[in-house]
């Protein structure tokens, strides 16, 4: 294996893959609600062992999901 190869020797790189990046950021955006329900249900439990942080945490995963989705969705191509 050579660790560098000169230009002429190089293969093309291949052609981009188009994905649904909503997709993917809505499947972990729901996942992160269903965490925070749970979550919600077990509060009391989450207190008495001192981990109430991470309902933060999935109110922090779905925040960031939806500045990721806004993103992307301003980002994707007109058709």
């Amino acid at each position: 294996m050579r660790l560098w190869v000169k230009d002429s020797e190089r293969r093309p790189d291949p052609a981009p893959l188009k994905t649904d990046d909503r997709m993917a950021i809505s499947v972990g955006m729901l996942l992160w609600a269903v965490a925070l329900v749970v979550m919600l249900l077990t509060q009391d439990a989450l207190e008495a062992s001192g981990r109430e942080w991470w309902l933060w945490t999935a109110v922090a995963g779905l925040v960031i999901g939806a500045i990721a989705f806004l993103y992307t969705r301003l980002k994707r191509p007109r058709d």
